[in-house]
């Protein structure tokens, strides 16, 4: 799940969670458009675009309209088969035109008999992307002038907020399959397209044929709520190193540095140190949100949070350049598809802070979280949208692969199991060694096409915990071999 460069300290917090939708009256025809050929980035071969345009608002007709963007990717056989696989990306903010690199990781195996669709959710990618503009500036801005920033974008823009909610995209969906011609779809979803995909299966049960989800939101999740899941990552991190020989070596008293910076940062450090990107002198304050931001953000990979013990030593003595490295990938100016910080305030201003009420915010309190939970009602004041109604989650009839990452920060497997409970066909995979996202590893690929050719047979899955751990970092060197 990208972040947005405007940012990153805040974004690195937020992740996915989960909405439900009622049933939906039947969606006025998609406009008809012929796909083109086109080249996006991360994909060497020609794939087909088009846009179709659906409502604005579908409550209110003449309200207009906006592009949606669709990429397709051809079955690579003849006679490919009749339901295809439409993908839900990430965020909310992010597009499926900016996984299109998945096409050659996780769907490698799909792709052989069925179309892959990749759908650029409204207000996303290339359907009207809603972000703020990002100036190298904002790098050396505090967080309370970033803040300010970000309210000054949502004051100046003119889109309508309101419209771009959970339940309008699955409508946005449901235009798209008719539009397309195709019959029943299968949906994979992952992260906030998990939480997306459920929104269309019960909007349109009679559209869907299976559902993948891969790191699944739950129906009562709200973000920022979601200290428990976060602290739990990180605890069972520092309790892996622990366990490791040379870990625990190289870093015996690592969770009392990780408390002692935690303490440092609080009022502001102000650091003197090597650019990491031009290694010239400079000055970073490191903050509340940077520090909890970063480390939150780099456990979603196992492989990226076993350098976390050498990171977090390292800051611990004195040498910041390392951490503050791996802070900038999140805001780097040249970085590809940054999610739609606007459309991703949209979304959870409406469905989440509505529902964040004391009691939850009182259970969920972290120290990875604070920060967010600290800055979003401000967020949410100036975005100013409407509640979004939330209602009991109806069944979901299609049947259903959950695959869960047991250390995965924000979308754990508890998540999925509570998703399960409203699904009357649901199987759920845990990957012992995997963070938040299971489908482009190890066996994975073939168990999705497995799947897709048999949603209602039980899934044999015991290849996935061949998948190892990944080493931990003792060095500048890099992770042990």
């Amino acid at each position: 799940m990208k972040t947005s460069p405007i940012l990153p300290a805040l974004l690195a917090l937020l992740f996915s969670s989960s909405a439900n939708l009622a049933a939906a009256a039947p969606a006025p025809a998609a406009s008809k458009a012929s796909p083109r050929s086109c080249h996006l980035p991360g994909e060497e071969d020609a794939l087909r675009c088009l846009a179709i345009k659906v409502p604005l608002d579908y409550t209110r007709p003449g309200a207009g309209s906006l592009p949606l963007h669709v990429t397709i990717a051809p079955a690579f056989r003849e006679g490919a088969k009749a339901d295809p696989l439409f993908v839900l990306a990430g965020g909310p903010g992010q597009a499926g035109s900016e996984v299109i690199r998945l096409l050659s990781a996780a769907f490698k195996r799909v792709r052989a008999t069925r179309d892959i669709v990749f759908i650029d959710q409204r207000g996303t990618g290339l359907s009207g992307k809603l972000d703020c503009e990002s100036r190298p500036e904002h790098e050396t801005m505090s967080d309370t002038e970033l803040a300010a920033e970000v309210r000054r974008c949502i004051s100046t823009s003119k889109a309508v907020f309101s419209a771009y909610t959970t339940a309008n995209a699955a409508r946005d969906l449901e235009q798209v399959r008719r539009a397309l011609g195709y019959g029943k779809v299968n949906v994979w979803g992952g992260s906030y397209g998990t939480r997306l995909g459920q929104a269309y299966a019960r909007a349109f049960p009679a559209s869907v044929r299976s559902l993948i989800l891969d790191g699944v939101a739950a129906p009562d999740q709200v973000i920022p709520a979601g200290g428990r899941d976060g602290t739990a990552a990180l605890d069972g991190l520092f309790d892996a190193c622990a366990a490791d020989t040379a870990c625990r070596k190289a870093y015996p008293e690592l969770r009392a540095e990780f408390e002692t910076l935690a303490a440092r940062v609080a009022p502001g450090l102000k650091l003197a140190i090597a650019d990491p990107r031009t290694a010239k002198p400079t000055t970073f304050t490191m903050t509340e949100p940077r520090f909890f931001g970063t480390i939150h953000n780099v456990l979603y990979s196992p492989a990226d949070a076993r350098r976390l013990p050498f990171l977090i030593h390292s800051a611990y003595h004195g040498r910041w350049e390392p951490f503050i490295a791996r802070h900038n990938i999140a805001g780097d100016f040249g970085s590809d598809g940054a999610s739609a910080m606007l459309l991703h305030l949209a979304v959870v201003c409406a469905e989440d802070m509505p529902r964040l009420t004391p009691a939850l915010a009182k259970e969920e309190a972290s120290l990875l979280t604070r920060p967010l939970a600290g800055l979003m009602p401000a967020m949410c004041k100036t975005m100013n949208v409407p509640a979004a109604p939330h209602a009991a989650p109806a069944q979901i009839v299609a049947p259903a692969l959950l695959l869960s990452g047991a250390l995965d920060p924000v979308t754990p497997p508890r998540r999925a199991q509570a998703a399960a409970r409203h699904m009357r066909n649901a199987q759920q995979v845990v990957v012992a060694n995997a963070g938040h996202g299971v489908s482009q590893l190890g066996c994975a690929p073939r168990l999705l096409r497995e799947f897709l050719d048999h949603p209602t047979a039980q899934l044999d899955a015991k290849c996935l915990a061949e998948i190892p751990a990944p080493t931990f970092q003792l060095g500048s060197a890099g992770p042990q071999p």
